[in-house]
C-alpha cells in the first residue's frame, strides 16, 4: 500500500495511456500538459519504472503497457459501485450463491415476493455447482444441496424434496399410461449422469419394490434442466426432484407418474460464513426462505 499515488495520479496514468500526446490528455483532464508530464514523472519515481516512451507521440513502456489495465480496471469498478451505491439509495445488495438449476426453477420464481416484503435487499444471483470459500469478492451467502455437514459455517436446514418419474402428455399419449412401477422398464428412461446428488432410477425402482436387470435409457444427461426439457420434448420420462417441476407439474406439461413417496436422501441448506447470518439484511432474507421452505415442504 506505500506504493499507491494519489488517485488524480493514478486518473492521469489511465488517460494518457489512451492519448497520442501530454497536449491531448491534458485537454481531457482540464489541466495543463506540464501538470501532466509531472503527475506521470511522479508516478514513475514513485513505482520505479518508466511507464511512456517520449517522443513525437506517447508510447507506453512494456510496464506501463502492464499496469495501463489495471488502474482502468480499478476506475471502472470504483464509477460502476459508486453508481450502483447512488441507485440503491439506501438499499442493501445481497449476493447468494446457488446452483443453476435450483435458481432457475425454484428461487427466481419466488424472488418477487421477497421484493415485495423486503423492498430494500436487491438480490444478486451467483449460480455455480462448486464450493465457494466465501471470500470477500464471493457472496455472502449460499444455498447449497447436500447433508449439510459444512464445518465452520453457519448452516441451517431448508427441505428436502421428493423424487419421483415424470413425463409429458405427448410421450404418454404415444405409449399408454403405466399402471405399476414395474411398467416404466418398456419406456425410454432419461438418466442424469453425475454423483450422488442425482436422482438414481435404481433407487427409485428399489423402493417400489421392482427387481432391475438393466434399464431401458435413451439419452445420459450432464444437466437437470437438459433432463427435464428432454422430457418435455417426449423423449422419455425423467426422474426429477419436486423443487425443479413445480411449474411443469401445475401447468399440466409435465404429468407425475405414480404417488409412492421417495424422499431426496439430501436436501437444501442455507450456509454462510458464522456471523453473518445475523446481519439484518441476511437475517430478513433467512426468515423469508425458510418460510418459502416451510410451503414447499408441506406442499411435496
Amino acid at each position: 500500500m506505500r506504493d499507491l499515488p494519489p488517485t488524480a495520479t493514478l486518473r492521469a496514468f489511465e488517460v494518457a495511456t489512451r492519448h497520442p500526446t501530454f497536449t491531448s490528455a491534458s485537454e481531457e483532464l482540464h489541466v495543463t500538459q506540464s501538470a501532466v508530464s509531472h503527475q506521470l514523472r511522479h508516478l514513475e519515481q514513485l513505482w520505479g519504472v518508466p511507464l511512456f516512451v517520449r517522443g513525437k507521440s506517447l508510447a507506453l513502456t512494456p510496464a506501463g503497457a502492464a499496469l495501463a489495465p489495471v488502474v482502468r480496471e480499478f476506475f471502472m469498478k470504483l464509477e460502476a459501485t459508486l453508481a450502483d451505491l447512488r441507485e440503491q439509495k439506501g438499499r442493501v445488495r445481497l449476493k447468494v450463491s446457488t446452483t443453476y438449476s435450483f435458481a432457475l426453477k425454484w428461487l427466481l420464481p419466488r424472488l418477487p415476493g421477497l421484493a415485495l416484503l423486503h423492498p430494500e435487499i436487491v438480490v444478486t444471483l451467483e449460480t455455480t455447482d462448486s464450493a465457494i470459500n466465501f471470500t470477500p469478492t464471493e457472496p455472502e451467502v449460499a444455498i447449497r444441496f447436500g447433508t449439510g455437514n459444512y464445518p465452520s459455517l453457519f448452516s441451517e436446514f431448508l427441505f428436502r424434496e421428493q423424487i419421483f418419474p415424470v413425463a409429458s402428455p405427448a410421450l404418454l399419449q404415444r405409449l399408454g399410461m403405466p399402471r405399476k412401477p414395474s411398467d416404466l422398464l418398456r419406456y425410454p428412461l432419461l438418466t442424469r449422469a453425475g454423483a450422488d446428488m442425482v436422482p438414481k432410477w435404481d433407487l427409485w425402482f428399489q423402493q417400489a419394490g421392482v427387481a432391475l436387470a438393466s434399464l431401458r435409457e435413451s439419452v445420459r444427461f450432464a444437466d437437470t434442466n437438459m433432463t427435464i426439457e428432454a422430457a418435455l420434448l417426449g423423449q422419455g420420462v425423467a426422474l426429477a426432484r419436486s423443487g425443479h417441476v413445480e411449474n411443469e407439474l401445475a401447468s399440466g406439461t409435465l404429468v407425475r407418474l405414480f404417488e409412492m413417496p421417495l424422499p431426496s436422501p439430501l436436501g437444501y441448506y442455507f450456509v454462510c460464513p458464522k456471523g453473518t447470518e445475523a446481519q439484518p439484511h441476511v437475517v430478513h432474507f433467512r426468515q423469508w426462505i425458510m418460510a418459502e421452505s416451510v410451503k414447499a415442504g408441506a406442499d411435496y
